[in-house]
């Protein structure tokens, strides 16, 4: 038997076939050079990503015994699509200029019109393109997950997990909006925030897709698999998140040292920080926080208090914690041998990444 460890590699490899034989046939005048950029975009998008949503998709599948076959692999990979959508329109709501060390696609879309020379907004022009890019990739995500050849029955029967995923996301993208519009927040909002724009389709919803894909029935040890297991690992992997926006090193995140501090993410770590603050070093906080010009003085300045008020400890805390219980969860499930050493060995890979 071909172990977890080396199906890892195996997985990627499919999700990534299916992902360019699918993208390969979708714009609907291939060569036309003004359609060439939105393809360009999404390839150079799509090329990068740890397929974290395909494998929890495709280990819950082999958990509820699924048998390797091609029709998963692209029914998995239709997250990738999902999740590209997601970075695209982000990236347009927090300005940010980078993705993955490349430009990000509302700054590549006005480049390009900068340098042709257009008329009206290069700008403007860049943010309409992404969000049309953004778009395009989630008619795309539907459409390969449609298409996946999986059983009608099947796929009947995870269709309503599926949109309740992609609701969650939207309705977590307004929620950030929301947070970062009120100035203020809480771990209990920020983490409410993190639950349903990242946590629960990087993790929970993607690993439900995959048992109710294979089973074509939600039964009650799916559930309590994927809130005990799944909900711990989506919290984990986004403290996980938080933490790298504002300590990660930019040669491995791809985007600037601290730049979730520029773009003022009410995130649960900030909010652990603002609670365990002088009022002092609160002050400064607030108005640092969200400054576009922050400079690396700044962002030290920011670090030393998060790291002061102890919330950067309490926040790794919390990783250990909601790892352990999720990993707990996971030994009571009665999923099989394979998918359970898989299953531990993504939870460990999502929570102490470094990217």
């Amino acid at each position: 038997m071909t172990t977890d460890a080396a199906r890892m590699p195996i997985l990627r490899t499919h999700v990534e076939r299916a992902l360019g034989e699918f993208v390969e046939r979708q714009l609907p005048a291939p060569g036309d050079p003004d359609l060439e950029p939105l393809r360009t975009a999404a390839d150079e998008l799509l090329a990068g990503g740890k397929r974290l949503r395909p494998a929890f998709c495709y280990w819950g599948w082999r958990g509820a015994g699924g048998t390797d076959v091609p029709e998963i692999f692209t029914a998995a990979a239709s997250l990738e699509l999902l999740q590209a959508s997601a970075l695209v329109h982000d990236d347009v709501m927090d300005k940010s200029d980078l993705r993955r060390g490349m430009p990000a696609a509302h700054r590549r879309f006005q480049a390009l019109h900068e340098k042709a020379g257009w008329h009206g907004s290069a700008e403007q022009f860049g943010e309409g393109a992404a969000i049309l890019l953004g778009n395009l990739l989630l008619i795309w995500s539907g459409e390969m997950w449609r298409t996946s050849g999986l059983p009608r029955a099947s796929l009947e029967a995870a269709q309503p997990v599926h949109d309740h995923m992609r609701t969650e996301l939207m309705c977590g993208q307004y929620l950030d909006l929301l947070e970062q519009a009120h100035g203020e927040n809480t771990f209990d909002s920020a983490l409410r925030v993190a639950l349903f724009k990242s946590g629960k389709y990087s993790v929970e919803q993607p690993l439900r897709l995959g048992l109710v894909l294979a089973t074509q029935k939600l039964e009650p040890w799916m559930d309590d698999l994927c809130t005990g297991y799944g909900t711990r690992v989506g919290i984990a992997f986004q403290l996980r998140d938080d933490i790298l926006g504002v300590f990660g090193d930019p040669a491995q995140t791809g985007k600037p040292a601290g730049d979730d501090l520029r773009e003022g993410k009410r995130t649960m770590l900030v909010a652990r920080t603002l609670a365990a603050a002088s009022p002092g070093d609160a002050a400064t906080v607030r108005r640092l926080l969200g400054d576009p010009g922050l400079d690396a003085g700044g962002v030290a300045t920011l670090r030393r208090i998060i790291e002061d008020t102890g919330a950067l400890q309490e926040c790794e805390d919390l990783i250990g914690d909601y790892l352990g219980q999720a990993l707990t969860a996971l030994d009571q499930a009665p999923v099989t041998a394979e998918a359970r050493a898989a299953l531990t060995g993504l939870a460990i890979a999502a929570t102490s990444r470094k990217t």
